[in-house]
């Protein structure tokens, strides 16, 4: 039986425990180019002794951000920015990940807290795209991409995961959730396209399955590559569980090590009831049914839950945004509360009340 605290394996990675950061946008980069906010932002969870630190939602294309304020990974300055901070988690002994991610019809925003919601180009905003013309509630209808473009956009996949691993990020994730562009690919709500891309459950998984294809075979061996899902759209005619589990088991061959398990984000109004723990089912059920790691996301927030996930074998690790948000070091104090005594950073040690 694995505890929360134990550490985990995957590949040639070995992270110290299985509470992780999850990818949570900040809004606050300025042409791609991350600064001082990410920095004070990502250096706080570090001195909090989670296993895993994922980086926010980064395009692999300027039209890719969701926000005017979203990262890019799309040159060396862009990569580089992140470098003082990969180092930072490495000497705490904590790994680092990024999520590369194309918001496809969901792209062009402003900030949260800007007096309007869509960049239009006076803003610095652009002309999204999808895998049909079909629009995002409140969102302008996108355009329905080529083929040509699809397979640019998987190129485009692998040129940040390499530009990833040169500036020394431990895990390669790909965001395929949350009603993003890949997602807007294999969900039957969104894909209605009647080439190659379209139409079947083969056809509709197929840009994902030829980026993860590429990616994996653009970083090394022993690098973890993860693919964050929507297990289910919420709604009888759209993804579910069953899809999700096939596409894993597809996955799984492919070279994935792991599934981010997530849910919806494709409709506005999508029936959700979001209790503690609401998603962790489907995480178990991929785990179980696909025969590969899993994590879990989704309100969790107090240890006792968090190391019953991990007693119980429903997932592998915990992914934590809220709670980590209002306390970047929930690790540390998860673990006394829990009765377990961790290395803590040499700065912090005297806050210890495990003794």
């Amino acid at each position: 039986m694995n505890s929360l605290f134990d550490p985990l394996t995957i590949g040639s990675v070995t992270f110290q425990n299985r509470v992780w950061v999850s990818p949570m946008c900040q809004y606050s980069a300025v042409d791609g180019l991350i600064g001082d906010w990410h920095r004070a932002h990502l250096n706080s969870f570090a001195t909090g002794a989670p296993g895993l630190i994922m980086v926010e939602a980064t395009g692999v294309a300027p039209e890719g951000r969701i926000s005017i304020g979203c990262p890019l990974l799309t040159t060396d300055a862009h990569a580089l920015a992140f470098k003082p901070m990969i180092e930072f988690a490495h000497s705490q002994n904590v790994k680092m990940g990024i999520q590369l991610a194309h918001a496809g019809r969901k792209g062009s925003t402003m900030r949260p807290w800007d007096d309007h919601r869509i960049a239009g180009v006076e803003d610095g905003g652009w002309q999204n795209v999808s895998s049909s013309a079909i629009a995002f509630h409140g969102y302008p209808e996108p355009r329905e991409l080529t083929v040509n473009e699809i397979h640019q956009l998987t190129v485009d996949f692998v040129s940040a995961a390499k530009r990833a691993i040169a500036v020394g990020f431990d895990v390669v994730e790909i965001h395929a959730a949350h009603g993003y562009l890949l997602h807007q690919f294999y969900s039957p709500l969104d894909n209605k396209r009647t080439d190659q891309y379209g139409g079947s459950f083969e056809n509709r998984i197929r840009f994902l399955l030829e980026t993860v294809t590429a990616v994996r075979q653009a970083i090394p061996a022993g690098t973890p590559l993860f693919v964050r899902i929507s297990a289910t759209d919420w709604v009888d005619d759209g993804w579910n569980l069953v899809d999700s589990i096939e596409l894993c088991n597809q996955l799984k061959a492919l070279g994935v090590d792991l599934i981010d398990v997530s849910t919806g984000g494709n409709l506005h109004n999508a029936p959700i009831k979001a209790t503690p723990g609401f998603q962790v089912p489907f995480a178990a059920a991929i785990r179980n049914e696909s025969q590969i790691m899993t994590t879990a996301v989704g309100l969790i927030t107090e240890p006792e839950q968090a190391q019953y996930i991990i007693e119980t074998g429903e997932a592998d690790a915990v992914f934590l945004a809220r709670a980590m948000l209002r306390n970047p070091r929930w690790a540390l104090n998860a673990a006394e509360k829990l009765g377990i005594k961790i290395e803590w950073p040499h700065q912090l040690d005297r806050g210890r009340t495990l003794i």
